[in-house]
């Protein structure tokens, strides 16, 4: 009997594994591994501190952290423990006062940046990731040109001047005497710059992706498969039939995007009436419960990009069903709020679900836990206006915007392939910006064998 209610409270007692990656904050301390390593300065042994973390709004990362007790000698790196992302990214960021050198950067080994005014380039995989500022990107600049000035002064005293002079020119940017523009680039895109007027839009802050060549996919480790090798072969035209694809929840192996536990994602095709075929996947990860789904489209990129003017004032426009594609950005012109295509994946919805998940996405740590009381008290007046939105108290207007074509909002009309009253639907011509960002421009679609 004391055997059988011993594994009986065992098995009550088993406890699901915590997840690897946690929200960064305080507290963390249980998580930090320390290893004894060799100092690059003096070569005797100091401790290098290692923390798996997540940043809030951005990746997973690993926070590397080593101190030599000898001689002093301190040094930190960052890492992305996350996927490399489909597209890389660039990020335009406009300083113009002193508040900008504070902005947080987070940047991959895969990052270059460069400072047009001083003729500045940092080279892609030249420094290690790190989480830092502005300000902190310039004077590491400063800290690297200025070792082994003093000997150089005595050996080479004409580079020294120059280097002494460069070294003036980055410590006017840091006292803002004119405003400088910092462009980060990563072929990863996994590099990050902080948003200091979050949720709002910042008109100093410039965000672009674009498709990587062949040579940075082979940089970052990624090779095209050698299609000679026919390690995929093609299924015959009446093998699978569409209708049984249909018909069909497929499972494929997957990590959880939350703690990176081995789990499964079901995927299965649909039709959404007066649309589209759509794939619509969901993940459920059995070691730390985190549920995940994602809709695609099914179809290519249409003809025309697609503009949806939504006016939500009744129960009726908070229902309405929403397919919400990968490239779809969001935003609401009376709160000053934008979320661009890459913030939201693509979800089968409701306007009152995508509204959800746009304020449970701004209610996060990073805004409670390290932002200054100006920052949190303005973070609190917007959700509360967020949370009348909600409740029906204020009218606004959401806008879906669409290059690819592949987002739906349903009418409320009798007829549903008409829009209704308070649904707005616009097409309009994509710009070369935008086929750039779909990766259209480099496409090829007539006499591409004489390439091949």
């Amino acid at each position: 009997m004391s055997t059988v209610g011993t594994a009986k409270n065992a098995s009550v007692a088993e406890v699901r594994p915590e997840a690897i990656f946690r929200e960064i904050n305080a507290d963390q301390t249980e998580e930090v591994v320390e290893i004894e390593s060799a100092c690059m300065s003096c070569f005797k042994n100091g401790i290098t501190r290692v923390l798996p973390t997540k940043i809030p709004f951005f990746r997973e990362v690993v926070i590397m952290s080593f101190k030599c007790d000898s001689c002093g000698y301190s040094n930190n790196e960052m890492q992305s423990a996350s996927e490399i992302q489909k597209s890389g990214i660039r990020i335009e960021l406009e300083a113009k006062t002193a508040a900008d050198l504070n902005r947080r950067v987070v940047r991959s080994d895969n990052s270059s940046i460069k400072i047009p005014e001083v003729d500045l380039e940092i080279p892609v995989q030249s420094q290690k990731g790190e989480v830092t500022t502005v300000e902190g990107i310039i004077e590491r600049t400063i800290a690297g040109l200025s070792q082994d000035q003093e000997k150089r002064r005595i050996d080479h005293p004409t580079e020294a001047a120059s280097i002494d002079n460069y070294i003036d020119r980055l410590k006017q940017l840091k006292e803002m005497k004119k405003p400088f523009r910092l462009l980060l680039e990563d072929i990863s895109g996994n590099s990050f710059i902080e948003n200091i007027v979050a949720p709002a839009t910042d008109p100093q802050l410039k965000t672009a992706f674009f498709t990587r060549s062949k040579q940075q996919n082979e940089q970052l480790g990624l090779y095209e498969q050698n299609h000679d090798d026919h390690l995929l072969q093609p299924i015959a035209e009446d093998e699978w039939p569409i209708d049984n694809l249909q018909g069909e929840v497929l499972q494929f192996a997957t990590n959880c995007p939350n703690c990176q536990a081995p789990c499964e994602t079901n995927m299965k095709l649909t039709e959404i009436p007066h649309f589209k075929e759509v794939v619509i996947m969901a993940t459920v990860c059995g070691s730390c419960g985190h549920k995940t789904n994602e809709v695609k489209s099914g179809g290519g990129v249409e003809k025309q990009g697609v503009r949806f003017k939504v006016s939500i004032s009744s129960k009726d426009d908070l229902s309405r069903d929403v397919l919400k594609s990968e490239t779809c950005s969001l935003s609401i012109p009376e709160l000053d709020l934008e979320v661009g295509p890459h913030a939201l994946c693509g979800r089968f919805t409701t306007i009152e679900g995508l509204l959800v998940a746009m304020r449970d996405q701004l209610d996060g740590t990073f805004f409670h836990d390290s932002a200054d009381d100006k920052t949190k008290s303005k973070m609190d007046t917007f959700l509360e206006t967020f949370d009348a939105v909600m409740k029906l108290e204020k009218v606004l207007t959401l806008v879906l915007e669409d290059p690819a074509g592949n987002t739906y909002v349903q009418s409320l009309s009798d007829d549903d392939t008409e829009a209704d009253d308070k649904l707005i639907v616009e097409r309009y011509d994509r710009s070369f910006d935008d086929n750039e960002q779909l990766g259209l421009n480099d496409m090829k679609t007539e006499n591409y064998e004489q390439d091949a």
